[in-house]
């Protein structure tokens, strides 16, 4: 089914119940929508677009700030069999307009946070013929978005869609260049919310609290465990610990996705005396899960301390495989917590060397994947296409390992890896050990030039708030690692990381080592 007849499905089973719950803390606003209003805002905007002349295989920038009106507006440009651009919130305007010219789009929907972005090349989105404006003050090249709403059709859209059609085009984040174009399908797109489904189990009464940027797969793709049972889900705007526990609190949340540095965030709450867990209802928080980034095993085994009753997941997945869900730890398996796991439902996964032959089973190589959510192509890049897509499988650009038990750890990712004095050196063994010492909040290792050896590890320190650490006793603290692996020195400083939780090592390498992005494999 495609997820635009889920949508339809749901509206027709649960119309009255809610669907969605914007909370913004620190408004005060509590908003909700049901089934029914979130389709027919779908069909008032399919509507709305197809007057304005898009069409089946046109492009529609998104550009918004997570809000009830995201998704509304992006199943209704899927529902004209257009293509929905969602952008990443943070991209300058040169990023938008570089996305704009690679997209060739027609209309583009954007929130007020974005006028002075998009005003500023205004003149030159020569492709966009139409505007649509979420905000109080529409700009005179817009037509406002509430307006379409109330005065809108919603009548439904009947396009001639088919699985293997176009859906969406997801670019990178852009931290290492600039973004790439994914190309993802209505198959990919269904395929998310059946593997997520199998792998949480999602039912009716779940409730998932979805705080991660939506324009990112891997929130998105996870809230589509519940869309696909027509479950509710809770937009939170906001990351303080204790929102985040007011919002499990108040609307019985039972799932919750979380980035590295939130769940940090929560524990050195609770840690601190910031929040006290007596305060609030949580006996119904089934499952939190992490995913987008290497999970500190350390991190996890105190959340199991504080959370025992609780179930955890890992999540592993890329924009290129339709988000999260190709490989995942498995709730039950917190025995293997540090792997990111065995292969997802429907998925199927490889760890091979350059000349993509698998390796001996415990070595480190690329892992590759395989499965349903696998992109269509790297749009209008054949190359890139090419060097990834592999006779249907995806090179990953990570380095794992297989255990004798089948789960795969993630060691890091290829372009990532240090080589000094001739071995290679992976930083996320060394962040995993840094995270362990009690006065770390967060860390990130990369490596810097170096005469003789070629590079030398550092390590970029984020310190627990009230919390000191000299140089003498982070190198002592070091001294547990073998003499290769040591950092060879340390920076005491925020550790930088991208809305979906990736550390920013390209901006570390230019700050501490004059160094643009590398690559060395």
């Amino acid at each position: 089914m495609l997820i635009t007849e889920i949508l339809e499905r749901n509206a027709r089973m649960y119309g009255n119940e809610i669907a969605l719950i914007e909370r913004d803390p620190e408004k005060g606003i509590r908003k909700t929508m049901t089934w029914k209003e979130f389709d027919d805002q779908a069909n008032k905007f399919a509507n709305a677009l197809i007057e304005k002349g898009i069409q089946k295989g046109d492009k529609v920038i998104h550009l918004m700030m997570n809000c009830l009106e995201w998704l509304p507006a992006y199943f209704g440009i899927l529902r004209t069999g257009a293509w929905a651009v969602p952008l990443n919130f943070r991209f300058s305007s040169e990023d938008i307009l570089y996305c704009a010219k690679i997209a060739e789009a027609k209309a583009m929907i954007y929130g007020e946070q974005f006028t002075e972005r998009v005003d500023a090349i205004l003149d030159d989105l020569e492709s966009i013929e139409t505007y649509f404006f979420v905000g109080e003050t529409t700009p005179s090249n817009a037509e406002n978005f509430k307006a379409v709403l109330a005065d809108g059709k919603a009548a439904p859209v009947k396009a001639d869609l088919h699985y293997e059609d176009e859906a969406g085009l997801y670019f990178t984040s852009g931290t290492t260049g600039q973004p790439k174009p994914i190309l993802l399908t209505h198959k990919n797109l269904e395929s998310a919310c059946i593997t997520e489904n199998r792998h949480h189990l999602q039912e009716h009464e779940d409730n998932f609290l979805l705080i991660p940027p939506l324009y990112h797969t891997g929130a998105k793709m996870h809230w589509f465990g519940n869309f696909i049972v027509g479950a509710p889900a809770v937009i939170l705007k906001g990351i303080k610990p204790q929102w985040i526990l007011e919002a499990v609190s108040e609307e019985k949340v039972t799932i919750v996705w979380l980035l590295v540095p939130w769940a940090q965030d929560i524990l050195i709450a609770i840690e601190n005396g910031d929040v006290s867990l007596d305060d609030y209802t949580l006996d119904q928080w089934r499952l939190m899960h992490i995913g987008a980034q290497p999970v500190p095993p350390a991190l996890i085994k105190q959340w199991k301390k504080v959370f025992p009753n609780q179930d955890y997941d890992t999540d592993y997945g890329l924009s290129e495989s339709t988000g999260p869900g190709c490989v995942h730890l498995g709730m039950g398996n917190e025995h293997k917590v540090g792997a990111i796991g065995i292969p997802g439902f429907d998925w199927e996964t490889r760890v091979t060397d350059l000349d993509r032959k698998p390796v001996q089973q415990g070595q480190p190589g690329e892992l590759m994947i395989k499965g349903p959510g696998v992109m269509k192509e790297y749009y209008k890049n054949p190359e890139a296409t090419a060097r990834t897509l592999f006779d249907g499988w995806l090179l990953t650009g990570d380095i794992a390992r297989e255990d004798e038990d089948g789960f795969i750890w993630l060691v890091d990712r290829k372009k990532d890896v240090i080589i000094t004095g001739g071995e290679n050196i992976f930083p996320v063994e060394i962040e995993d050990f840094l995270h362990e010492h009690p006065a770390i909040s967060d860390a990130a290792v990369i490596g810097i030039p170096d005469e003789r050896l070629g590079e030398i590890v550092a390590a970029i320190v984020q310190l627990k708030a009230g919390k000191t650490l000299s140089e003498e006793a982070f190198f002592e603290f070091c001294e547990k690692l073998p003499r290769y692996k040591r950092p060879r020195k340390v920076f005491f400083d925020n550790v930088p990381r991208n809305p979906t939780g990736k550390i920013e090592k390209p901006k570390l390498r230019k700050q501490y080592a004059g160094m643009k992005e590398s690559f060395k494999i």
